[in-house]
């Protein structure tokens, strides 16, 4: 494995991080998934941390980490409306590697807030109700995970939909000041199927019953046969509207506004 914490032996500024993620994407195809993960760590000084939703890609990502005994924080978004499968999975995933996964949870006072403006499920009434609930129960969540950390760990894939088409192994989040690695960029998802069965990862139950993209419980539904991967997200939404911002606008302006005139 090349030696990649020659490259860019601190790097802190925006320039350094930006050229690093630059190397070690161009690095990338030439790794799998154990080499991918060992490269990042080795090459990003500081703070790396793993986000994971306990979905099929990121209990491979996982499995890569914790068989390593690599130094990388593991992380979940606990929104308080999961699946309970994805808490039993998450359960059996500490069982199985005997490591702690910590839990971010939203702000008590921003879900209290939200919850008086919105109602249980008020999301439903527009996107930018739905991505107002998104940021105080991840966005903000995440920011707060990634507070000090140096790089970034996720489990997108290039071909989940049209908006992640360009997603490659490693790039530099200039928002959040991270390297966000993307281990499994190039990936299908019958790999990603075929790498837990061969190593024999815990996978959510809910896979086996057609759900293939897991979030909140209130918004993911199963999909039909032919339907892309993510069409069971936020399925009420125009189509390509089906984010929830960890990838995209890390502020989530619209959305912080959208609730701040609703409270006002």
């Amino acid at each position: 494995m090349p030696a990649f914490a020659a490259i860019v032996p601190h790097p802190s500024g925006t320039a350094d991080r930006a050229a690093l993620a630059t190397r070690l994407s161009a690095a990338g195809p030439s790794l799998d998934l154990f080499e991918r993960l060992a490269a990042a760590r080795e090459a990003i000084a500081g703070r790396l941390v793993f986000t994971t939703s306990f979905g099929l890609e990121d209990q491979a990502i996982g499995h890569a980490i914790l068989s390593q005994k690599l130094d990388i924080d593991l992380v979940t978004l606990d929104t308080g409306r999961l699946f309970a499968e994805t808490h039993d999975v998450w359960a059996e995933t500490e069982r199985r590697y005997g490591r702690h996964i910590r839990a971010v949870v939203p702000e008590r006072t921003a879900i209290e807030s939200l919850i008086d403006v919105q109602g249980a499920n008020g999301f439903r009434a527009s996107v930018a109700a739905r991505q107002a609930c998104c940021h105080v129960r991840k966005v903000e969540p995440l920011n707060r995970a990634l507070e000090g950390a140096t790089g970034w760990v996720t489990g997108l894939r290039a071909d989940q939909s049209q908006h992640r088409a360009e997603v490659a192994f490693a790039s530099f989040d200039e928002a959040r000041g991270v390297i966000k690695i993307n281990p499994l960029y190039d990936w299908t998802r019958e790999r990603a199927v075929a790498f837990t069965r061969e190593h024999d990862v815990p996978v959510n139950a809910l896979h086996a019953q057609g759900f293939l993209s897991i979030g909140c419980a209130p918004c993911t539904r199963a999909v039909a046969p032919g339907e892309p991967e993510r069409a069971g997200r936020w399925w009420w939404e125009d189509e390509g509207k089906n984010e929830c911002g960890l990838h995209a606008n890390p502020l989530h302006l619209a959305a912080r506004k959208a609730l701040e005139n609703a409270q006002s």
